[in-house]
């Protein structure tokens, strides 16, 4: 057994950064990690300097012999990697400003993770880690691929179905906050709240809810009516949900299913807001970050900053930090991670992603056995998949016609037509991280829409 752990977390320059620190300092006394190594790209230079530097001074001011490494070369930092993590954004967030904003003038939803944003953020980015498996597979041929990047479900699906890959887990941090949200609402420490999460990535459901081991779902579905906005996150509007129709769904929805189930209301608030300032998330997010980064600067800053928690993505360290802690540890808790279903959920593909509960193992996730979701939901959560698995392939052959095909069947999108002008004028906005499809396919002339 070697002394300590090699951790090794591509994306390192992240905004983020600090939080993992921070997770991993607290956890040293069980996780005793000797090298962390942060990666970036070289254009991401001086945002890693400057993260990485401030990683140097929290592990100094915490007094733990943790050794922080900063590389632009992956390759470098790989060999003897016991854990992998990928926290990366293929076009940083110019990318995702036209994720956003593009659709919004074909009258679709512009979001990051779901409709033609999820699908041009899955097909930047699924080569990319497919290539960063393939030098796993030389270079640290055991290390565990814990995978932050979104879409993480649509991420986790290709590295399952077109890499050689067998540890890799996909990790989001919905599930745990929506844990802690309920758990808040209801006055009651987190660990006595218990849910039965099963779906998949961004489209997970809380099937059961208990506390102390008692049923409590029609309790925690009458808070959703009562108090529906502040079940939500900082990246999406706390839209009140319609209280009959969250009776009769009889299941706990994630923050994310506010695309599906209040598309027109989500639409004509992004586009009002688009109209009257021309700003996406993704402008906020830029101002975010650049705050951010202004105070990482400082030398007098050694703990992860407050201002942090403005940025989204709470409980993301907790729940990272708690994955990777449990298979060192053989821990055999229970956490909602992205896995192959294995039969986990009869509904879908046994060799599909999904997001369900499992006992985290040193061999790894093990799913638990969940049955058929609700009818009420299984149909969007079969057509989500579709997409997902439509989306993969098509960001593995570039085929345009199967991109084509994945933004159609998404049901954010619905029109062949729109479908069509949403990806011509993507496709050609992110040529520069599409190589896979220029190298076959030549863009059409783009028709703006009427």
């Amino acid at each position: 057994m070697k002394d300590g752990l090699k951790i090794v977390t591509i994306g390192g320059g992240s905004s983020y950064t600090p939080e993992w620190v921070e997770g991993l300092i607290k956890r040293y006394d069980t996780l005793p990690i000797r090298d962390l190594w942060l990666v970036d790209i070289p254009e991401g230079e001086e945002k890693l300097n400057i993260v990485g530097n401030l990683a140097k001074r929290m592990v100094k001011k915490a007094g733990v012999p943790m050794k922080v490494h900063l590389s632009l070369n992956r390759r470098e930092a790989l060999p003897d990697a016991d854990f992998v993590t990928t926290q990366l954004r293929v076009g940083r967030l110019q990318a995702r400003e036209m994720d956003e904003s593009i659709p919004l003038k074909y009258g679709v939803i512009g979001q990051e993770t779901n409709g033609p944003g999820g699908l041009f953020k899955g097909l930047r980015t699924i080569p990319v880690i497919l290539d960063i498996c393939r030098d796993m597979e030389e270079l640290c041929p055991d290390a565990w691929l814990i995978n932050f990047t979104n879409p993480a479900g649509m991420v986790t699906e290709a590295v399952l179905r077109y890499s050689s890959m067998q540890r890799v887990v996909g990790l989001c941090n919905v599930p745990i906050g929506i844990r802690m949200q309920i758990a808040e609402a209801l006055e009651v420490e987190a660990d006595r709240v218990y849910i039965d999460f099963a779906g998949l990535n961004h489209m997970v459901f809380g099937l059961r809810v208990c506390l102390d081991g008692k049923d409590i779902t029609s309790r925690v579905l009458q808070l959703m009516c009562e108090q529906g906005s502040r079940f939500s996150m900082k990246n999406i509007t706390g839209m009140d949900w319609e209280k009959d129709f969250i009776q009769a769904l009889g299941v706990i929805p994630c923050p994310y299913h506010r695309y599906y189930y209040k598309t027109r209301e989500i639409l004509e608030e992004d586009l009002q807001a688009f109209r009257q300032s021309g700003t996406t998330r993704a402008q906020i997010v830029r101002k975010l970050e650049q705050e951010l980064f202004e105070l990482y600067q400082s030398e007098e800053l050694a703990v992860k900053p407050k201002q942090l928690e403005k940025r989204g993505g709470a409980y993301y360290s907790d729940a990272a930090c708690s994955l990777i802690d449990s298979i060192y540890n053989d821990r055999r808790d229970i956490q909602t991670v992205n896995v192959r279903n294995n039969g986990a959920l009869t509904d879908l593909p046994v060799d599909s992603a999904v997001e369900v509960n499992c006992v985290i193992t040193k061999e790894g996730p093990q799913p638990l056995a969940m049955g058929s979701l609700p009818v009420a939901v299984s149909g969007l959560v079969q057509q989500i998949k579709s997409f997902e698995r439509v989306a993969a392939e098509a960001a593995v052959t570039g085929n345009y016609q199967t991109a084509l095909l994945a933004m159609t069947i998404n049901p954010l999108v619905g029109s062949d037509e729109t479908a069509k002008g949403i990806l011509d004028e993507m496709l050609e906005a992110h040529r520069d991280n599409l190589p896979q499809f220029f190298n076959q396919w030549k863009a059409p002339e783009i028709k703006q829409p009427q």
